[in-house]
């Protein structure tokens, strides 16, 4: 899967938010300062090139919407980070998180038990 620049990024964050709009819907989301709307209909227009979004035509409007879900592209984008930085070892990419505090045991554990599906 191709990667997203922070700004790609930011606007499909728009896209999964509204499931569907016009570049004025995407505009309104956005947090301030806001782009100009040149700037965001061009990063619409690359996100289509890109593959990650399409969209429909009403008479010179296009209504734009994702291709790929939030879930794709994040375990994509996981994966990418720890074959990138990690060689690929998934544990290795949790140690590291636990080292760094960015997770406590609890709460590894916690995960865990629920993706066993236990309480």
């Amino acid at each position: 899967m191709k990667t997203l620049t922070k700004a790609e990024e930011q606007i499909m964050q728009v896209l999964w938010k509204i499931g569907e709009g016009f570049i004025r819907d995407v505009m309104d989301v956005l947090p301030k300062p806001k782009p100009h709307q040149n700037t965001v209909a061009t990063m619409l227009k690359i996100l289509v090139e890109k593959e990650f979004a399409a969209f429909k035509t009403y008479g010179r409007q296009h209504q734009y919407y994702p291709l790929i879900s939030k879930d794709a592209y994040s375990k994509a984008s996981m994966k990418s980070l720890v074959e990138g930085y990690f060689d690929g070892s998934f544990s290795d990419a949790v140690s590291f998180m636990v080292k760094e505090k960015n997770l406590s045991l609890e709460e590894l554990e916690a995960h865990l038990l629920s993706a066993r599906g236990l309480p």
